[in-house]
């Protein structure tokens, strides 16, 4: 997950119009605003978007 991800989860979270659980309304978002990086990112790592968002934790190396 890179920083640019991390910053547009955030823009996000911070905008308060969703529960962040919400994958779908999450994936939405980004692509109205502009998060093409995030909006592609969730397509393929749902696991890894929900691990950061229970523990803040970017690396993935050991998720499967």
């Amino acid at each position: 997950m890179t920083d640019k991800i991390v910053k547009e989860i955030m823009a996000i979270r911070e905008g308060g119009e969703t529960n962040m659980f919400d994958v779908p309304r999450v994936k939405r978002i980004a692509c109205r605003d502009g998060y093409t990086e995030l909006a592609e990112f969730l397509c393929a790592n749902v696991p890894a978007y929900v691990r950061f968002i229970l523990t803040g934790e970017t690396d993935t190396q050991d998720f499967p």
